[in-house]
């Protein structure tokens, strides 16, 4: 027996046992065996008296809020009773104990930030933030031919087509109700600029050299098409001579893959961080950041594998997106970027939390071409050293060096590969040993 996700040892009650269970009641519960070592064995002089188990439940009320009230028994480990406090997940969450908020990661408690205490309230009601009213905003503060022209796209190879007016509309999308407008509501049809959704763009020659850029605060549906024309005048353009009367255009990225990224940065940003959204065009490569990382129980792993639940941050404007058919389906976009850049022939792009937010970056075949090169050219001495070795196993790193025509790092880096690769080793010391091919 070991501590996990569900299970957590204490060797005595204390303030400590009542964070362990709040932390269980804010993820998935889990239970608190008290009067048990770290490693699971039961403390010698832990006793249990008759009124001890019902002053700690009542404590556990007292110290928590809203009050929760644990399952209390007494089992037997190895012989003795220990006591055993357990909780349900609680369907109002999240619940604080002295005012702060616990959630479980797997062995452990984890303080919940500002953002996180908001989001697993939002989850309790099954709400988000973008569905709320914001009482600074009026239909007045809205564009109906904005409306239009999204009920336009919803009605593109659409059977039952949507006839209402705009404001009828978005009273049947919820997203105006009688008590005002909603926050996806303003950030998708606002008739003028939208402060919180401003997303920076620009174009780099280096890391601090910018060529062009452009800061863009429009509704959401027309940033899409923003930065995707942004996009495009900064990047590359061919052609294909197929032989039909036509020629075949081939940007420097796959374009719809590029679009399904800038979606996804819309559709997911956290819209109440403070921080804006960017896209960094450099001459091989290109970075989208956004402000919200990735939920906390989704990992890379997970996001790349598709072995994940779809969690929209924003479940007003992504069922509107969906309506919009500018998704497809919920969850399957990483799937279709990654296939887009392996059949463009290009490396796969890079998906990062990081900082307060989260990050792709995609790469071009430049990028790729040059990536192989330098492969190509570490193998290249990679064999040069064997064959230098074998003919001298008491050569020196500079010797190398200073024979192949690279640094005496280049030398060290290949070294240190040939050697993790178990095909040469050092006998003895830098001084005095030498070199042995395997």
């Amino acid at each position: 027996m070991q501590e996990d996700s569900h299970t957590e040892f204490k060797s005595s009650f204390s303030d400590a046992v009542i964070e362990s269970l709040v932390a269980f009641t804010n993820t998935k519960g889990g239970r608190v065996l008290v009067g048990v070592d770290n490693d699971g064995n039961p403390v010698k002089s832990f006793t249990i008296g008759g009124e001890t188990l019902q002053n700690w439940v009542n404590e556990v009320k007292n110290k928590t809020q809203p009050s929760i009230i644990p399952d209390a028994e007494i089992i037997t480990i190895q012989g003795k009773d220990v006591a055993a406090l357990s909780v349900q997940e609680f369907p109002i969450k999240p619940v604080s104990f002295k005012g702060r908020y616990f959630k479980r990661v797997r062995n452990s408690n984890h303080q919940l930030s500002l953002t996180e205490i908001s989001d697993l309230h939002l989850k309790s009601f099954n709400s988000s933030w973008d569905s709320y009213i914001n009482p600074e905003y009026t239909v007045d503060t809205l564009s109906l031919d904005k409306v239009r022209d999204f009920v336009a796209m919803c009605n593109k190879d659409r059977e039952v087509r949507i006839e209402d007016d705009p404001l009828t509309v978005l009273t049947k999308f919820e997203l105006i109700k009688a008590s005002g407008v909603t926050n996806a509501c303003y950030l998708l049809f606002a008739e003028h600029d939208v402060f919180s959704a401003s997303m920076e763009l620009g174009r780099f020659d280096t890391a601090t050299s910018i060529k062009d850029s452009l800061s863009i605060r429009s509704n959401l549906f027309t940033e899409v098409e923003d930065v995707i024309n942004f996009v495009r005048k900064h990047i590359n353009k061919s052609y294909i001579i197929s032989g039909d009367p036509q020629r075949e255009e081939r940007w420097q990225y796959p374009i719809p893959a590029i679009r399904e990224i800038v979606i996804n940065m819309i559709v997911h940003r956290d819209y109440t961080h403070y921080g804006d959204s960017s896209v960094k065009i450099f001459n091989d490569h290109i970075e989208f950041f956004n402000p919200g990382r990735l939920p906390g129980d989704i990992s890379i792993a997970n996001l790349l594998s598709g072995q994940y639940i779809s969690q929209a941050r924003n479940k007003k404007i992504a069922a509107t997106f969906k309506e919009a058919q500018l998704i497809e389906k919920y969850g399957s976009g990483i799937k279709r970027i990654q296939e887009a850049f392996a059949d463009y022939g290009l490396k796969p792009p890079l998906f990062e939390n990081m900082q307060h937010g989260f990050q792709v970056t995609v790469y071009s075949a430049a990028k790729l071409a040059s990536e192989k090169t330098s492969e190509k050219t570490s193998e290249k001495t990679s064999e040069k050293i064997l064959l230098m070795v074998t003919q001298n196993p008491a050569i020196t790193i500079a010797e190398l060096a200073s024979n192949i025509g690279v640094s005496n790092r280049s030398i060290e880096r290949n070294i240190s590969k040939l050697q993790k690769d178990k095909k040469l080793e050092r006998i003895g010391a830098d001084k005095g040993g030498f070199w042995q091919v395997l």
